[in-house]
């Protein structure tokens, strides 16, 4: 899967940005999704405008960690992996027998947009498996990203030569268009629009890049650590106004 989201969007953290990097503009002429489809014929493109692009494709996929996507009222989303928990969510959500982890990744995310009881860290911490997805929602221009606490699904991120965040599970693509301005998707983590990057493990900390640092010396993007000794303001999320969106509050 691949995801290409103009900066802005998804501002890409500048710890991601290497000084070094050669990186090209992944959205012009379609530069990273002509590549993309070169390595995976049975590709699927959502063009999202000035927004960005979405692709996906079943082929080379690992049938232990497979990949879904869906679209529903202007929400597209791609997911990667599996719930062991999909029973018990359905019914939370209240999901016919028929829906996947990718329809239940969709009602967390409206459940959320629309006000519901739960903050986002206790939404993902309640998805038990291995997974990481991409959500946008075109009605709000919102970017909704994810990964498990273990990291178990290869998942990558970077930026490209204008800042446009690059996001895919082969880490190929991410070179190809960010070059050096890359790392894995931090664990345990997930990345909104208005929120940018946070810990759903740890919630209360506040996340520290860690420059990469390549077999040449020089540094290649950075990864994130939870700050053990920082912590975050516990304001919570208001719970007035049902139109406003939960993103802004993350």
């Amino acid at each position: 899967m691949l995801a290409v989201f103009h900066k802005s969007i998804a501002k890409s953290p500048e710890a991601l940005q290497s000084p070094h990097s050669e990186a090209v503009s992944s959205l012009k002429d379609g530069f990273l999704a002509r590549h993309f489809s070169s390595v995976y014929p049975g590709l699927v493109t959502i063009n999202l405008g000035a927004s960005g692009l979405m692709a996906y494709s079943m082929d080379k996929q690992n049938p232990l960690l497979p990949r879904l996507f869906s679209v529903t009222d202007d929400v597209f989303c791609m997911f990667q992996g599996h719930i062991e928990n999909v029973a018990p969510l359905k019914q939370q959500y209240g999901l016919n027998k028929t829906a996947n982890e990718v329809i239940i990744v969709m009602e967390a995310y409206r459940t959320l947009r629309d006000r519901g009881p739960y903050p986002a860290d206790q939404v993902l911490g309640d998805l038990h498996g291995k997974f990481a997805f991409i959500l946008y929602d075109s009605s709000s221009k919102t970017t909704f990203v994810a990964a498990d606490a273990d990291g178990s699904v290869p998942f990558f991120w970077g930026a490209d030569a204008e800042g446009n965040i690059v996001l895919s599970d082969d880490v190929e693509i991410v070179k190809k268009g960010c070059c050096k301005s890359f790392a894995p998707f931090p664990k345990g983590c997930f990345f909104t629009t208005s929120g940018g990057l946070r810990s759903f493990e740890h919630p209360l900390n506040e996340l520290k890049p860690v420059p990469r640092v390549d077999s040449s010396g020089q540094v290649c993007g950075s990864t994130f650590k939870v700050d053990a000794e920082s912590r975050k303001e516990t304001g919570g999320m208001p719970r007035v106004g049902s139109a406003a969106n939960w993103s802004q509050h993350y």
